[in-house]
């Protein structure tokens, strides 16, 4: 007996959501095609349509495909929307530490403590953000090796180190003070810059370098 030919969905839980082609990505947000117009080839036809459009004319572009309406339309701009926002960080020149508050700014809305960790290369350029534990209303667990894992495997030149402070003030705890030491001690025998340790609230931030509590522990 034959066997039955896996579709997208099976091949994304499969190896992962980067795994398909631009195509098969498409497929996956229509979900379906019509009787005139297979999903496959619609999905091709979406994908010139998104190559000749500007953002401003994307969903008038792809509602003149046949098979794409308007709710699949606003999907398809939403999804590209969002994939924008969410990447709009990659290649970003962080000139100080600080750079990095904007890209990170949207945690601080979050009920839990989230530990983020953003990857820097030589060029001073912003790798990846990415979210290292979420821990309780007061507290994340970190580890050493959980944060520099990455920036190990993506050759980075230098970290800076987020978390959120869902309440209360805009300080360091000394759980606070305790992680960024470890951090910074295991970014000296990996030889990859500990840049900043920076904590954020809904209205402000607050940088360990910026307050002298980096450069002070290096002096001693």
């Amino acid at each position: 007996m034959q066997k039955k030919k896996p579709n997208v969905r099976e091949m994304v839980l499969r190896n992962g959501i980067s795994f398909p082609s631009d195509e098969e990505l498409v497929m996956l947000l229509l979900g379906s095609g019509t009787k005139q117009m297979p999903v496959g080839r619609l999905a091709t036809r979406v994908i010139a349509a998104i190559d000749d459009s500007n953002p401003e004319n994307r969903i008038e572009s792809l509602q003149k495909i046949q098979g794409i309406g308007q709710t699949k339309a606003l999907v398809i701009s939403a999804a590209l929307e969002l994939g924008r926002r969410k990447n709009a960080h990659l290649s970003a020149v962080i000139e100080k530490p600080s750079d990095i508050v904007p890209y990170v700014q949207h945690y601080a809305m979050q009920p839990k403590e989230h530990f983020i960790s953003a990857t820097i290369n030589g060029a001073r350029e912003l790798l990846n953000i990415r979210v290292i534990s979420i821990g309780t209303i007061n507290r994340t667990l970190i580890h050493p090796r959980e944060i520099f894992a990455d920036a190990v495997a993506e050759r980075a030149s230098g970290i800076i180190c987020c978390h959120n402070h869902p309440y209360g003030p805009c300080l360091p705890s000394q759980a606070d003070c305790e992680s960024t030491e470890a951090l910074r001690e295991a970014s000296e025998i990996l030889g990859i810059s500990f840049l900043d340790h920076i904590i954020i609230t809904r209205d402000t931030y607050f940088s360990f370098l910026e307050h002298g509590l980096l450069s002070e522990r290096q002096k001693e």
